[in-house]
């Protein structure tokens, strides 16, 4: 099955959700991951109280921050739109999302970025079906 790996700096929140709803919404195409080349105690909290509200995930059961080596090689890597230099890793095909971190924003500009990353995964595993 297809690996795709979901990073950022910190693996706290976009990237984490990106995993998530990966799972949730693509999981009969490819496996998900998520990391960061830093890491955070916990995952955003905004993060884990609207992923459980929209979609019944509770990413602090199946999930905590990794770092990139971490994960297992992947095929692709989705970078969620750092802002800095994005970390590196090695793979068959890349690309950005441009996520702007809504971390300490409102409930509705967070939700705006999950619903954006929600669009991407099925973008991606209609995509990734043809490989």
């Amino acid at each position: 099955m297809i690996k795709v790996a979901f990073i950022c700096v910190h693996n706290s929140c976009r990237s984490q959700i990106a995993e998530a709803l990966g799972r949730h919404l693509a999981g009969d195409v490819f496996e998900s991951y998520s990391a960061g080349t830093e890491t955070k105690p916990q995952i955003n909290q905004d993060a884990v109280r609207l992923m459980k509200q929209l979609y019944g995930i509770d990413m602090e059961d199946t999930q905590h921050s990794k770092l990139l080596s971490d994960i297992p090689p992947v095929d692709v890597v989705v970078t969620m739109g750092c802002n800095v230099e994005c970390p590196y890793l090695p793979c068959k095909r890349r690309e950005d999302w441009g996520l702007d971190d809504p971390t300490g924003k409102s409930d509705g500009e967070f939700i705006e970025v999950i619903r954006r990353i929600e669009i991407n995964i099925i973008l991606l595993k209609e995509r990734l079906k043809t490989l």
